[in-house]
């Protein structure tokens, strides 16, 4: 019998953590669906996104358990592909904060350089893993060759954190920090649009965010104001907004997952987009993969939190389903790691081992 803190536990565990996350999900989908019947929206969007995760997700778990090297390092391969395929996402020169689509081509390289650093950290020989490294650190240049300054920032936030999750012992603590991080970004962008910071400061960051996002952002917290228990109905957001309709080029979007979610889903849309990266960084913290793979797919993904927080990044089904596909890749339980374990697992019991 296994004790209360071996294998069975941990197998445990984690099938608690799937439960969570498929509850979660579950929620938001059926949310969005009870949100469109109440004001006659449009939930295929939200739909499109959980499916996208839930699918790229599934797919990471089991790649990953498959093919531990592998499978991070053709992600990170396809992330730089697809930002590469489509030029026209990452127009020079770029804004400081990411906006439509410059905000998924930042997404897509800070994935693809998560799941590098990933593969390096499962990589067993130094020279594979040295190869990973490098090509993290190209991902990196090719962000500031694209022009996307703010996908190099983020690409680079990532590399740090990749490197400095290698000397951290204590897991918590850096799950913890990274959900602190991703909430101080969200309760920024709520400052701004409440314009409760000081008028200096908040001049110096509408400078940096556009005057037109700023807008965005106010006429969706007007709209989550006006009804916060189901919002105005997704997918209505650029027919109430007067911003949106005044932008050259609409795309009826307020360019923040929170704005978005609490302009159309209302005030429970927002607690289940939390819950969903809550329920990520919970996952990454029970992982059975080491500290700095969780650490590192978890600096990614917050940065991606941080992208959605001030951009459109979300709203691009490479992205989600990108982001739930290095979700899976980190908290997958190799084969490997099994099949390492039988023999030694068998000669401390005592059996007898077949010839």
């Amino acid at each position: 019998m296994a004790s209360a803190t071996g294998p069975d536990a941990d197998s445990e565990r984690r099938n608690v953590s799937d439960a969570v996350g498929v509850a979660v999900l579950g929620a938001c989908a059926a949310w969005s669906l009870i949100t469109a019947a109440m004001h006659d929206g449009r939930p295929e969007g939200v739909l499109l996104a959980v499916l996208a995760v839930s699918a790229g997700y599934a797919s990471g778990r089991i790649s990953g358990a498959l093919v531990p090297v592998a499978a991070p390092c053709a992600g990170a391969l396809a992330g730089l592909g697809l930002a590469l395929a489509e030029p026209r996402l990452a127009p020079g020169p770029q804004f400081t904060a990411p906006l439509g689509h410059a905000g998924a081509t930042a997404a897509l390289l800070t994935l693809a350089v998560g799941s590098a650093c990933c593969a390096a950290w499962a990589a067993p020989a130094p020279a594979l893993r040295l190869a990973l490294r490098l090509l993290a650190a190209g991902i990196t240049i090719t962000a500031l060759v694209l022009g996307s300054v703010s996908g190099f920032v983020t690409c680079t936030a990532v590399l740090l954190c990749s490197f400095a999750a290698g000397r951290m012992r204590l897991r918590g603590l850096g799950v913890v920090g990274l959900g602190l991080a991703a909430a101080l970004v969200a309760g920024a962008t709520w400052a701004i649009a409440g314009n409760v910071l000081p008028d200096g400061l908040t001049e110096s960051l509408e400078g940096q965010l556009s005057l037109h996002r700023v807008q965005l952002w106010q006429d969706a917290l007007h709209m989550a104001h006006k009804d916060s228990a189901l919002g105005v109905g997704p997918g209505r957001f650029g027919e109430l907004s007067n911003a949106a309709a005044e932008a050259l080029q609409p795309d009826g979007k307020p360019h923040s997952a929170p704005f978005q979610m609490a302009a159309e889903q209302g005030v429970v849309g927002v607690l289940l987009l939390a819950a969903a990266f809550c329920w990520v960084l919970h996952a990454l913290w029970r992982t059975p993969r080491s500290t700095p793979i969780a650490l590192t797919a978890g600096a990614a993904l917050t940065a991606i939190a941080v992208i959605a927080s001030v951009g459109n990044a979300l709203s691009f089904t490479t992205v989600t389903a990108g982001a739930g596909f290095l979700a899976g890749l980190a908290t997958a339980h190799p084969i490997t790691d099994d099949a390492s374990r039988t023999v030694p697992e068998a000669r401390a019991r005592g059996d007898r081992l077949a010839p």
